[in-house]
């Protein structure tokens, strides 16, 4: 079996695909090209250390950062499903139906749903937190979260963000408790583990970010404790590569068109 690993995509699409005529697809999280939502966001971090409040967020800018992204997460993910079956999971890029429900009540917006859309395309299955099996592949998908371990490494004080990150910690634990009981070939997931090919190092990050840990300690803990085969990561791009820890093989995929072809 054939399978092609796609690190986050940000709205790209990879023509020379079609030949090599995979036999499935696996894609890490943020499909859309968010340009303006991250452009925004690392400008109100440099603001909160400059003593700034953050930049508001009017209808203007939220419908249009938005549909950014959906509209090319869709093209993207039309464009690989000709191509294959296609299974992906959320990235923090991706906003989930209850998501999309909170910006729309509280702008008094329109926007369309994204997880819905998808659900009207052939050949396509969101695995956030669930497995799947293809010809005998256990695939388990992961959606992003706020790990504690996030919090810690980069000094959030923001009391809600630090309660968010406990409860999806939690949460995030107990799905990868149940994968590792169901013994998974494959773990598809947007961040990498702590400390492996997650070293945040990119222009125009603040300073006191440079070099520091962004992954995840509990999807560190469950590599260490149920040995999958194989765990496909993206969102720190600049962390694009291949380890091993023990008999697990872990490729942080990259971005915007960079790809690893399994044989299994």
């Amino acid at each position: 079996m054939k399978i092609a690993c796609i690190g986050d995509p940000h709205g790209v699409k990879i023509p020379q695909l079609k030949l090599q005529s995979p036999d499935l697809i696996l894609i890490t999280g943020d499909l859309g090209d968010a340009s303006l939502a991250r452009e925004r966001f690392f400008e109100d971090v440099r603001r909160k250390q400059e003593g700034l409040p953050e930049l508001e967020k009017d209808v203007g800018f939220v419908q249009e950062s938005y549909l950014e992204v959906y509209e090319s997460a869709l093209e993207v993910l039309k464009y690989y499903s000709s191509v294959a079956p296609v299974y992906f999971t959320f990235g923090n890029a991706d906003l989930t139906n209850a998501e999309v429900k909170r910006l729309n009540l509280k702008y008094k917006l329109s926007l369309p749903f994204f997880v819905q859309k998808v659900g009207e395309l052939s050949g396509v299955k969101v695995l956030n937190n669930r497995f799947a099996n293809f010809k005998g592949l256990r695939v388990g998908g992961l959606s992003y979260f706020v790990d504690n371990s996030w919090i810690k490494e980069f000094n959030e004080v923001d009391t809600k963000k630090i309660k968010t990150a406990g409860r999806e910690t939690k949460k995030a634990n107990r799905i990868l408790q149940w994968f590792g009981k169901n013994s998974l070939d494959i773990l598809l997931c947007h961040q990498p583990p702590y400390g492996i090919l997650d070293c945040v190092n990119f222009p125009g990050i603040p300073k006191s970010w440079r070099g520091r840990h962004a992954g995840s300690r509990a999807i560190l803990g469950y590599i260490r404790k149920y040995s999958p085969e194989t765990v496909l990561c993206g969102h720190i791009h600049e962390g694009q590569g291949r380890e091993t820890v023990g008999k697990t093989e872990i490729y942080n995929l990259g971005s915007s068109g960079t790809f690893q072809f399994l044989n299994l």
